[in-house]
């Protein structure tokens, strides 16, 4: 049975995770649902493209804090933004389980996933 980790809690309950945690924790978790699931042909596809977005959000923002310019930074971050989106496109067109467990899952990694996407729009927002 696969293990679904769980967000740490952080130190100060006002204070947030930090993005680079919370991407990879998206990630970690996307691919524990997948696991989870069971793929006929149309929804593997779906899956290794979900795949491919969930951890490319992370992938890209490491990059961004890495960035040689503001440029950069900012066309990294819209990287994100991109992938986040199509992360919840994905995750929504996964048919839906009698799994409770999975089916909760992919609530919360749509809700996650939104979540990311306004705190990267809030980013390249501030920087332009």
């Amino acid at each position: 049975m696969h293990q679904i980790p769980n967000l740490p809690k952080s130190k100060n309950a006002v204070q947030p995770l930090p993005l680079d945690t919370r991407t990879y924790l998206f990630a970690k978790k996307t691919r524990v649902l997948l696991r989870l699931m069971k793929h006929d042909f149309v929804s593997l596809e779906d899956a290794k493209q979900l795949t491919r977005s969930s951890g490319s959000v992370g992938a890209n923002y490491i990059e961004a804090n890495e960035s040689l310019s503001s440029k950069d930074f900012i066309y990294r971050i819209k990287i994100c933004k991109k992938e986040v989106k199509e992360s919840i496109y994905r995750l929504e067109l996964l048919p839906n389980s009698k799994n409770k467990t999975s089916e909760q899952l992919k609530v919360e990694l749509i809700d996650e996933a939104s979540q990311l996407l306004r705190i990267f729009a809030s980013i390249v927002n501030k920087k332009n």
